[in-house]
């Protein structure tokens, strides 16, 4: 009978462990893009992202006007002025491509500024649930990155993770 009790016990051990080890799992985008506050943020880097676009074409404009006044010129132009205009032309060049290149790192760590809040927010939200549901794990399903959940062992924690973020 001891036997029977023990062998039972030890069968038993693993699926009680197995039922405590649940764990949760979400779409980080789908939730990360229902926010209010991702709205906003992705709204003010696309005015930030309209600015410098504003001006790399502006500053292209002022190339292509300068470039079509050498083109015009150029048969006219004596050697030192044909040759002055060329170099003004380089110069202009060279400044765009530095322009557009530190516009690109400005966009980019704009992005990471305007953005944190909102990962944190979400990042808050989503232990918050996992300490509510006592939950071992949540999981980020994006990008096919666990491709297998098995529902008896977890949870899909999307929708009250968008909860916890609509309460203030």
């Amino acid at each position: 009978m001891k036997k029977n009790i023990l062998l039972l016990t030890l069968v038993c051990l693993p699926m009680m462990a197995a039922a405590q080890s649940r764990f949760g799992y979400f779409s980080y985008q789908e939730v990360l893009t229902s926010m209010e506050e991702y709205q906003q943020a992705a709204a003010s880097l696309e005015k930030i992202k309209g600015k410098y676009n504003a001006e790399i074409k502006r500053v292209e404009d002022e190339f292509n006007n300068k470039y079509e006044q050498f083109l015009e010129g150029q048969k006219t132009f004596a050697p030192s002025i044909f040759k002055k205009r060329q170099e003004e032309l380089q110069l202009l060049i060279e400044s765009n491509l530095k322009f557009k290149t530190e516009a690109q790192r400005q966009i980019a760590q704009a992005e990471k500024e305007v953005f944190a809040p909102v990962h944190q927010q979400l990042g808050d939200a989503v232990r918050k649930v996992g300490k509510q549901k006592q939950l071992k794990a949540i999981f980020n399903t994006d990008n096919n990155a666990v491709p297998y959940l098995s529902e008896d062992l977890g949870i899909d924690v999307t929708n009250m993770i968008k909860e916890v973020l609509l309460k203030p």
